[in-house]
């Protein structure tokens, strides 16, 4: 605390000399380290010097708090250890402790050099007492003062560290909408390098997302959409009478998106297949990726639409802006309106009542994929068309218009022509989805790809399930190449990775590793599986099912009653069945 005193010397000097003036004596002040911190007449030569040796009358007061009057210095008790008592010219001193919050932080000494000042001092002592003690209260005060600067100083400093590693922009605003005080994320925000000084206009747009008020930003000419919050300083000073914290709409978005986007990413190179229909398709996918017109992808389930899209848009100019996708088929009809186009607080009954951001404003720069297009109601078709024409949005429950730029790829499995017919999909909708039509051929249609994607997910759940391989029988590998892949490229996933779960430490997989759905689906009727498979004997087929439900349900006694149960013999037919392969 004496180094705070020390701080503040030129004021405490200063009322030494008014005290000095007006009482006619002479006035010394220590700090609490018996530093002499300012002095008047025979000590103003001896300022900032050291007192620990002769400030004995000092060393009291500091330990004990008292005011002391010495009515004969180097008679005095207190006088006796100090070397100077024989020659000191002191006749008349008073001195008083400087306290804060009861820590003493040093002395005030009014001190009588010659009979006169003593005789004044004597006949007005009180007068002086009361004097001293008010000199006394000052200095405190400017000592508190001066240190409550110094820890708001320091949080100031700590608050501006600390908001300038914020996300968050930080304005402070005055009455006259100039900016007063910024961080770094505020610059990064609002697109500028320098803030300070600057005219500022916020405005609250009456809507609220994720429960955060909305603002329009108005500075050099721009126009900015912010989230965040305006609040009050509540100071005096109309130079700083508003602190605005905010993040633009863009990273805001940004920050939605990292949390909700859970779509797989897929470039061209993905792309599996050499046969003619392939290549033509990453053909055009790098045509079309370069416009901005619309794009409708059609193909039977399980082709890939999803993976076009994506490529399309890694292909595109908008690859570094978002990639927003949305199944209408998996969204109850009474959400999808909702989810596409967002909401604001209070909009509707059973809403979140932060309100929420719609997929189209998220993808905003970016490209939306309208999955299962097919399935988007009527009503909603109508608003889907408006929003393709008018390029902007208004969130439900909101006046605001959005401008919005965004790609848009559709995608179905059903005939939109045939729902056209049938009233059931608008004709004006389906022209302005399908101004660039992309259709993928199902598997079956593509025959030379499915050796190529065999190897690929074979290797692919191989890793996966940390398998040996060795190869898969050419048998095996024509009955792939000729079944007819309802489910396509999906299905002949599941296929393999079923078949590499199956495999045995051989490492070969073979007609035994598939599937009994797939000899289903050769036995209903599939004419080029039936033509190009080989007939498996009845007993190596039971043989298989026995050791696949002995692997299923394990060896113990209940296991095997299952196992029994579930191929529809009795118990002591399987045991039979089992020691005979076990001894096979």
């Amino acid at each position: 605390m004496g180094f705070i005193l020390s701080r503040i010397q030129d004021t405490v000097q200063q009322y030494a000399d008014v005290i000095s003036k007006v009482s006619g004596v002479d006035v010394e002040v220590v700090d609490n380290n018996l530093f002499r911190v300012a002095g008047t007449g025979i000590y103003s030569g001896n300022i900032s010097t050291d007192m620990s040796d002769e400030g004995y009358v000092y060393k009291h007061i500091l330990k004990t708090g008292e005011t002391k009057v010495i009515y004969c210095p180097g008679d005095d008790v207190l006088c006796r250890s100090c070397p100077s008592k024989t020659s000191c010219k002191e006749k008349i001193e008073i001195s008083m402790p400087i306290e804060i919050e009861e820590e003493i932080i040093g002395v005030i000494g009014l001190v009588g050099s010659t009979e006169e000042q003593k005789t004044l001092i004597l006949q007005n002592e009180k007068l002086f007492l009361e004097f001293i003690k008010q000199i006394s209260y000052f200095i405190s005060a400017k000592v508190m003062e001066e240190r409550n600067k110094e820890i708001f100083g320091s949080i100031i400093d700590t608050l501006d560290s600390v908001i300038n590693y914020m996300d968050q922009g930080v304005v402070v605003i005055g009455d006259d909408n100039i900016i007063r005080s910024d961080n770094d994320s505020a610059k990064k925000h609002l697109g500028l390098s320098e803030l300070e000084g600057k005219e500022i206009i916020v405005r609250s747009t009456g809507d609220s997302i994720n429960n955060i008020a909305e603002y329009k930003i108005e500075i050099e000419g721009k126009t900015i959409f912010a989230i965040g919050g305006m609040y009050s300083l509540g100071l005096k000073d109309k130079l700083y009478k508003n602190i605005f914290v905010f993040k633009d709409m863009k990273s805001f978005k940004s920050d939605i998106y990292e949390a909700t986007s859970t779509h797989e990413t897929f470039e061209t190179k993905n792309i599996i297949g050499k046969s003619n229909e392939t290549l033509s398709l990453i053909n055009n996918i790098k045509k079309v990726a370069k416009s901005n017109s619309t794009v409708l992808i059609t193909g039977e389930s399980g082709t890939g639409k999803e993976m076009v899209a994506t490529s399309i848009w890694r292909e595109s100019d908008r690859k570094d802006q978002k990639f927003v996708a949305i199944n209408c088929a998996a969204i109850p009809e009474s959400l999808l309106e909702s989810e596409l186009f967002g909401y604001v607080k209070g909009a509707f009954s059973g809403a979140d009542p932060k309100g929420r951001i719609g997929k189209f404003e998220l993808a905003n720069q970016g490209i939306i994929f309208l999955d299962e297009i097919g399935d988007m109601p009527i009503y909603l078709q109508t608003k889907l068309l408006r929003v393709l024409q008018e390029k902007n949005i208004t969130r439900i429950g909101s006046n605001q218009v959005i401008p919005i730029d965004v790609k848009v790829i559709a995608a179905t499995n059903t005939d939109l022509k045939e729902m056209m017919i049938k009233k059931k999909f608008r004709e004006d909708l389906y022209y302005r989805l399908n101004v660039i039509p992309i259709n993928i051929k199902p598997l079956r249609e593509r025959p030379d790809d499915i050796v190529e994607l065999v190897e690929h997910f074979i290797s692919k759940y191989v890793r996966l399930l940390n398998k040996t391989y060795s190869h898969i029988d050419s048998n095996t590998m024509n009955l792939l190449k000729n079944h007819y892949w309802k489910g396509n490229v999906r299905e002949l996933e599941n296929t393999i990775e079923f078949m590499v779960n199956m495999m045995e430490a051989d490492g070969i997989i073979n007609n035994r590793t598939l599937p009994v759905d797939f000899f289903e689906d050769m036995l209903s009727g599939n004419k080029t599986d039936i033509e190009s498979a080989t007939i498996i004997p009845l007993k190596e087929l039971e043989k298989r099912e026995i050791k696949k439900a002995a692997q299923v349900f394990g060896d113990s006694t209940e296991g095997k009653k299952l196992a029994a149960n579930s191929l529809g013999i009795s118990l002591a037919t399987y045991y039979r069945r089992l020691e005979e392969i076990q001894k096979n």
